[in-house]
């Protein structure tokens, strides 16, 4: 066990996240769902089913009054969470969050701020950090298996999420998913975003923007581009996707590609060359809740882990890069009747 005495946590927010992160909580040996809060009676309803030993409210109050809560899980959509975090800061109660962690990109900076000055803790999931193959990747590229990073090519193309499926207060598909890929190519590069240019396409001529291509430098002159869509054959008859991220050296090569089944690591150094198959993993609850729990017992600021500043650097950027996107051409293509058919057979 990390600590003496198993981590108190309240979440708000009993959704598709906030159910996802309570199902890794209850394999763990170090956490324990003291609270869970919704203001969706059916959500309520499913959690007193799940968790009959939590206490479960609509009245987020209780979570942050309560002086033996050590975390609070913020699994709410973004436009409450800036709230939340203000409230977490005043209760000293430490903090998992999604992300974007607030709805726009001021009100993000302010959350940084809030935190940073404050004794409080804080980690956001931004899943590729946690998951193992880009650890694998990022451990042979340090060892200077590679060379220097000369070129970090990131594609997410997958079926996804269709517009109006989900992203509301998050924003379009390249934000609220996107910006995975925009942190992960910083994460690799260890350096910020210079130059950039972006090229997207409204797809079945939906209003906004469903995929998006951007390329640039970053300050330390590595060059990268990100592929991101959910776009990629909803119709067709048997469904796949197009994921990898293929790191240039000026001696070697890294790379991974997954079907959210199975992720292969491909290594090609000046010494070894490796090849890793396992399971893909998805979002790396486990790894965040572990990291946490250390975090904690440990005292340390942030360490290696995602931080709330991580957060909002991809976010800004994703925003950057569609905005970019929008200065230049936006062609559109197909029908708002496609979308129609894609939504229908998604229900079913």
């Amino acid at each position: 066990m990390f600590m003496d005495k198993k981590l108190r946590i309240g979440i708000i927010g009993f959704g598709r996240m906030g159910k996802l992160f309570f199902s890794e909580i209850l394999k763990s040996n170090c956490w324990e769902v003291a609270y869970i809060c919704d203001i969706n009676t059916q959500a309520l309803d499913l959690a007193k089913k799940l968790s009959p030993n939590s206490i479960v409210t609509n009245n987020e109050n209780y979570i942050f009054n309560d002086s033996t809560v050590d975390v609070i899980g913020l699994f709410t959509l973004a436009d409450k969470r800036k709230i939340h975090v203000e409230k977490a800061i005043k209760a000293n109660k430490h903090i998992i969050a999604e992300k974007p962690i607030a709805v726009s990109i001021t009100d993000e900076w302010e959350v940084v701020e809030l935190v940073e000055s404050s004794d409080v803790l804080s980690i956001v999931n931004l899943p590729l950090r946690n998951s193992w193959y880009h650890n694998e990747i990022k451990k042979f590229i340090l060892k200077g298996e590679i060379g220097e990073i000369a070129i970090i090519r990131v594609c997410h193309m997958t079926p996804g999420l269709a517009p109006e499926e989900g992203h509301e207060f998050e924003g379009p598909s390249f934000h609220d998913c996107g910006m995975h890929y925009v942190d992960i190519a910083r994460w690799y590069a260890d350096s910020d975003f210079n130059t950039y240019h972006s090229q997207a396409i409204k797809m079945w001529s939906y209003k906004e923007p469903w995929w998006l291509q951007c390329h640039g430098t970053f300050n330390n002159g590595v060059v990268f581009d990100i592929t991101q869509g959910h776009v990629y054959g909803q119709l067709s008859k048997d469904l796949t996707q197009n994921s990898y991220v293929d790191i240039v050296g000026t001696k070697g090569i890294a790379r991974m590609r997954h079907n959210f089944r199975t992720a292969i690591v491909e290594l090609h150094g000046i010494t070894q060359t490796i090849k890793i198959e396992k399971s893909f993993g998805d979002k790396n609850f486990d790894v965040l809740l572990g990291n946490f729990a250390n975090l904690l017992k440990n005292k340390g600021r942030y360490g290696n882990y995602s931080n709330f500043r991580d957060a909002v650097i991809a976010s800004e950027f994703a925003w950057k890069f569609l905005d970019d996107a929008l200065k230049n051409t936006l062609p559109a293509r197909g029908s708002l009747n496609e979308l129609k058919e894609i939504w229908e057979r998604r229900k079913k």
